[in-house]
Order: structure tokens, then C-alpha cells, then sequence
């Protein structure tokens, strides 16, 4: 079964899964949500059609010193729909301090074309937001 990383953003959402194995995060796609969850759900639907996914991996936007960020509240309320909806999935939230800055650098360092960077850059967030819940686990064992 594969994990799926999102970031949860205003207007766009990146999306991240796991290899069947779990050992390593690719990069799915951005979805141009504007805002309308509704839409988010129904691509996520179809996700969950083509990949046997049984953990949902959100992260979640607290500032530097941990406390919560007014997306925080936003991402909670997601959240909650996320499990009403996929109450067989397990739901499970990761900091994601820094992951915008860390796919921005990476951006830089392949020479991305900044026309290109708005529409990757959140997808390249997902994949780091799945990577430390990965990591994460490994740990745990």
C-alpha cells in the first residue's frame, strides 16, 4: 500500500505517493484547485482509483518557534473532511516548516525555469513533506 503526501495551499495543492514499497516519494502532480475543495476531493477520488493508497500524509504550517500559522486552521478543517470522507485511510500530519524553501532550492539548483517554478513548486513540497514522514517511520521500527 502507498502513502500520499500532500501540500495544502491556498490555490493549489501538491500531491506526492510512495513507490508499492514505500521506500521512496515521487512527485504526482499539482492540482488548480482555487480554493474549491470540492474539486480537490474529486481529484483525489480519481487518485485513489488508479493507487491502492492507505495513508494520507498532510502537512501542516506552523512557524519557526511552532506555533500555528492562520493556514494551520485552514489545513485542520481540510483535515477534518479528508477523514470524514476516507474514513478508512489513516490520516497523519507532518511539519512542513521550511519545505517550500527547500523545493525552491532545489528548483534553483536545477536551474528551473521560473516560469515553470509556480507549478512544480508545491508538488516538490509534497514529495519533502513525504519523505520526513518516511524517514519518520523508518525510525520508529
Amino acid at each position: 500500500m502507498r502513502k500520499l503526501g500532500i501540500d495544502y495551499g491556498d490555490s493549489r495543492v501538491g500531491i506526492a505517493i510512495t513507490d508499492s514499497l514505500c521506500i521512496t516519494a515521487q512527485g504526482l502532480e499539482t492540482i488548480d484547485y482555487k480554493g474549491n475543495d470540492k474539486v480537490l476531493l474529486r481529484r483525489l477520488d480519481e487518485i485513489f482509483e488508479n493507487y491502492e493508497v492507505d495513508t494520507i500524509v498532510v502537512g501542516m504550517p506552523y512557524n519557526m518557534d511552532g506555533s500555528k500559522t492562520f493556514r494551520a486552521d485552514i489545513t485542520e478543517k481540510f483535515i477534518h473532511k479528508l477523514k470524514c470522507k476516507y474514513n478508512t485511510k489513516k490520516i497523519e500530519i507532518m511539519d512542513e516548516r521550511l519545505t517550500t524553501v527547500e523545493a525552491h532550492k532545489t528548483m534553483n539548483f536545477l536551474n528551473v525555469n521560473k516560469n515553470k517554478k509556480k507549478s512544480i513548486v508545491d508538488t516538490i513540497s509534497a514529495v519533502y513533506i513525504l519523505e520526513k514522514y518516511i524517514l519518520m517511520q523508518k525510525n520508529e521500527k
